[in-house]
């Protein structure tokens, strides 16, 4: 075998290695940009607009605040916990140079703290033209489970009853601001879910996925029958499913071993939606434009997706209505 011919071997070996390493790094790359899905181009701005936003304190939350905040939005972070919320607050300040931020105590475990959070609100508010139901819960085992203050199951009533009182509490301000919008955050687990009106808080099925799919059917359903009552006032609806966020299930990954913890870390790093990814959409049904004259519908990688057929259920949605308005002792 002649020196020449090993030259124009290895030459060929090497080129066909790089090609093949510039076809797998590129494919990574427009996978990525894929998983990272749609993104908000609106360029509205929001001064003099006052947003409220449910967690703002961490996750896609924050990153929603953040976004808005350099718009010029004044925004009211409600957090249960106020030291998180106030750190979170400060970091968007100093990255937005908005100081219009402040920081309210609010429980969605407590209807009280709903109460008391919206009375303070309609009473030193002049005026409120997005709500943002973001916050919510995802409990990662049984053995988690537990009950708000008020007697229901987490996750129902924190992502659900919590962000129904505290929404209808607030209708007034929003009516009296509009056009004004109400954006709620849901889920694509939304499609495995079954609201269960004989067990609500589902004692007899102990699934913390099951209990987690009803919150998320719920939030469709109430944005979906909110946006028939609101017809006509100015005020609209929208609901979502913003992606798997890395946040999000790294807070719940139950594993012992730290070999695979870690790999799965990986993994959920490169193939799961940053927070700044995953605040997209809720910032696109939040500000944007062609949306203005729009409610009800639900939104995935900023555009309209078909919720599940049972979401779409009028008569459904009116049910939960009425029993969420019970719960919760509403008239």
């Amino acid at each position: 075998m002649s020196y020449r011919y090993v030259t124009e071997l290895t030459t060929d070996l090497i080129t066909w290695y790089a090609a093949v390493v510039a076809v797998t790094v590129t494919s990574l790359i427009l996978l990525r940009r894929w998983i990272a899905g749609g993104v908000c181009r609106s360029k509205a701005r929001l001064d003099g607009k006052t947003v409220i936003i449910t967690g703002a304190n961490t996750g896609i939350g924050k990153e929603t605040a953040r976004d808005l905040a350099a718009r010029g939005a004044r925004v009211i972070f409600a957090c249960r916990d106020t030291k998180r919320g106030e750190d979170a607050a400060a970091e968007v300040r100093n990255s937005t140079g908005n100081g219009n931020i402040i920081v309210k105590k609010l429980d969605l475990a407590s209807l009280a703290s709903v109460r008391q959070f919206a009375k303070e609100i309609c009473e030193t508010e002049p005026h409120l033209d997005i709500l943002i139901n973001n916050a919510g819960v995802l409990m990662g085992s049984k053995s988690q489970k537990s009950q708000t203050e008020d007697g229901f199951e987490i996750q129902f009533g924190v992502n659900h009853l919590g962000h129904f009182l505290l929404t209808n509490l607030l209708l007034d301000k929003l009516r009296h601001s509009a056009p004004s919008r109400i954006v709620t955050v849901s889920s694509t687990a939304h499609a495995t879910g079954k609201i269960q009106f004989e067990d609500t808080f589902l004692v007899k099925n102990c699934s913390s996925f099951a209990c987690y799919s009803q919150s998320k059917l719920a939030n469709v359903l109430f944005t979906r029958e909110l946006a028939k009552r609101l017809k006509g006032s100015g005020v609209t609806t929208y609901c979502l499913h913003p992606g798997v966020i890395r946040t999000e299930i790294s807070r719940h990954l139950f594993v012992n071993s730290p070999i695979l913890r870690m790999f799965l870390t990986l993994v959920c790093h490169f193939f799961l939606k940053t927070p700044a990814e995953g605040a997209q959409t809720t910032i696109y049904c939040a500000v944007a434009e062609e949306l203005q004259n729009t409610s009800g519908l639900y939104y995935s990688d900023c555009a309209p997706k078909e919720p599940a057929t049972h979401a779409k259920d009028d008569e459904l949605a009116r049910k939960l209505w009425d029993l969420s308005a019970k719960l919760v002792g509403m008239e």
